[in-house]
């Protein structure tokens, strides 16, 4: 049995921290207008399902190797979350416009999946959360599938809305005191979120 709405709100948490995707699509949507920004969504959820789709083999081939496991990745998960929500906490990391990916003209499809295909945290964050969600913590290759799916499409939803309304999400990445303090508040929800994963491991 899967979780898909707590594991939905996990995805959507955060998808909602500022990151170089979020930066990157809308500063190209207002230099380079909507038809660039959508070019370059195309790209990042094309990388995005494919880094899931690997990430879900992975979760599969490391938790057929025995049941302790499932312990460990929970402990795993819960790392992973105090990671993140340290990394929102000092505004670093995915909040930095820096390490948003650059292209020029037709290339923005090709880069946004290029980076994201390869990007570690996603994967990360996919094999040691996603088991979390599903009853028994060993995830099908089907659910696991269903979970990846999920997590794109939520991504892409929101990439979608911000090219949609660059001008007003831009106002709103650039607003830092604003900005601060939505990741503080997500960075309190994610540590809570970490420990209720290492309370499962040993539950």
């Amino acid at each position: 049995m899967i979780d898909h709405t707590g594991f939905a709100l996990a995805v959507l948490l955060i998808e909602l921290t500022p990151g170089p995707n979020m930066a990157w699509l809308v500063t190209l949507a207002l230099a380079e207008g909507r038809r660039a920004g959508l070019g370059a969504i195309a790209g990042v959820a094309a990388g995005l399902a494919a880094n899931a789709a690997l990430s879900v083999l992975a979760t599969s081939l490391i938790l057929a190797q025995g049941e302790g496991l499932t312990q460990g990745v929970s402990v795993l998960a819960a790392a992973m979350m105090a990671w993140l929500a340290w990394e929102a906490w000092r505004e670093a990391g995915e909040s930095s416009q820096a390490a948003a990916p650059k292209a020029a003209g037709g290339r923005h499809a090709l880069a946004g999946f290029v980076i994201n295909l390869l990007n570690p945290k996603s994967a990360l964050f996919l094999i040691t959360v996603m088991p979390q969600f599903v009853t028994g913590g060993r995830p099908t290759l089907a659910q696991g599938l269903t979970l990846g799916a999920v997590s794109v499409g939520i991504a892409t939803a929101i990439h979608l809305s911000l090219v949609l309304l660059a001008e007003h999400a831009r106002t709103a990445l650039m607003a830092e005191a604003r900005a601060r303090a939505v990741r503080r508040g997500l960075a309190l929800v994610m540590l809570g979120v970490a420990a209720w994963f290492l309370a499962k491991a040993f539950v």
